[in-house]
């Protein structure tokens, strides 16, 4: 009996985690992947539940580190996101230089 007790606080614990992976919803209306999550921890047999287990456990590891992935590119390359008259203005401020107002890509007025 301890087993499956500690079986279904690690299930609810993978549930809890898989949900913070997930982008933020309220709860009173939860998106279907969270509603197909739920119904398979809750209606997974606790014999053959370790592959499953097993398996959230790979899918939390790896949405952790997409999160990660994504969190550092955007921090280490920050004009990436930008313009090419925004990235060019602060190439130039970068070294030092400011553009003329009347700079306008392409066009000086």
């Amino acid at each position: 009996m301890p087993n499956m007790a500690s079986n279904l606080a690690h299930a609810r614990s993978l549930y809890r985690a898989m949900l913070r992976e997930l982008p933020q919803r309220p709860l009173s209306t939860p998106s279907l992947v969270q509603q197909r999550i739920r119904n398979t921890i809750a209606t997974q047999p606790q014999e053959d539940a370790r592959p499953q287990m097993e398996l959230a456990e790979q899918y939390i590891q790896y949405a952790k580190a997409q999160r990660m992935y994504t969190t550092l590119l955007e921090r280490y390359n920050p004009g990436m996101s930008m313009d090419e008259e925004d990235r060019v203005r602060l190439t130039a401020r970068r070294v030092g230089m400011d553009l003329p107002d009347e700079f306008r890509m392409g066009k000086i007025s």
